[in-house]
């Protein structure tokens, strides 16, 4: 387990420049949030590897810039807009894969009356989706995110007992605590099944702080994770207004490496 941080932290810092400014500030393990189609070409994609394998750094993570329409594109009840959705994530299995990302962020289905369908038909889409994936040897990991379904611990406890193993979680403190939601019980739904934690720390004023900056129960968190055996990453993700100066990044990596030797 290791602390890392997502090049969102700098959005809309271009990406490139976002990576290389981490890298210069000494992180070396990443979550790589890309922001348009451009730059999911290999040419691309090939220069962020190498600077990875240049300072010894690992990608752990791909984030697309295609969240937001998730539910048009996969959850829909148009079948065959579902298939063309599938071709085109095979893009972003293919950059995991030049990447050596093991993990793919799926925000999925907005929580709206104009999307409502069956539990059922969102978690066979999902499997669909989390087998594609595994083909390429890439987990495509769900969010708890504020206004999709996975916002709820119910969703979520449906969505493992219903997915047996063929499920993984991406565990968001903010996005929990800008649902109304108890990150903590969310951490519970999704069991031995989360992969992959995006670290950040709250307060009454504002729900998403550099970690070390709020009042985030970690020492819970760190008994929960343990509970599970979680060996995956802590990942810094943050807002650009969230923080001033370049340099509270390292004092909130210094806080999360702390956390994790408190896991280990």
């Amino acid at each position: 387990m290791k602390a890392g941080i997502s090049t969102a932290c700098l959005y809309p810092m271009l990406l490139e420049d976002a990576f290389s400014t981490l890298l210069k500030l000494g992180f070396r393990e990443f979550e790589v949030f890309f922001n348009t189609f451009r730059e999911l070409k290999p040419g691309f994609v090939r220069d962020l590897r190498l600077r990875a394998d240049d300072t010894g750094s690992h990608i752990q993570s791909v984030h697309p810039f295609t969240s937001g329409y998730e539910s048009f594109l996969l959850f829909s009840d148009y079948e065959r807009r579902f298939l063309d959705g599938l071709e085109f994530y095979k893009r972003y299995f293919e950059v995991c894969n030049l990447l050596g990302a093991k993990i793919l962020v799926l925000h999925g289905k907005r929580n709206d009356r104009c999307s409502q369908g069956p539990d059922e038909q969102y978690f066979d889409r999902y499997e669909q989706l989390y087998q594609l994936g595994k083909k390429f040897g890439v987990t495509v990991a769900q969010e708890n995110v504020n206004q999709f379904l996975s916002d709820q611990p119910d969703f979520i406890a449906r969505m493992r007992q219903a997915c047996g193993r063929d499920c993984a979680f991406v565990l968001d403190i903010k996005q929990a605590v800008r649902g109304g939601q108890d990150p903590l019980r969310l951490c519970t739904a999704m069991g031995k099944q989360i992969i992959h934690v995006h670290i950040n720390d709250n307060r009454s004023d504002s729900d998403c702080l550099l970690p070390g900056c709020g009042t985030m129960d970690y020492p819970a968190l760190v008994r929960m994770l343990r509970s599970f055996h979680f060996d995956g990453d802590l990942i810094i993700e943050v807002y650009r207004k969230n923080f001033s100066q370049l340099q509270e990044l390292l004092s909130a990596k210094q806080t999360v490496e702390k956390l994790i030797c408190g896991i280990s």
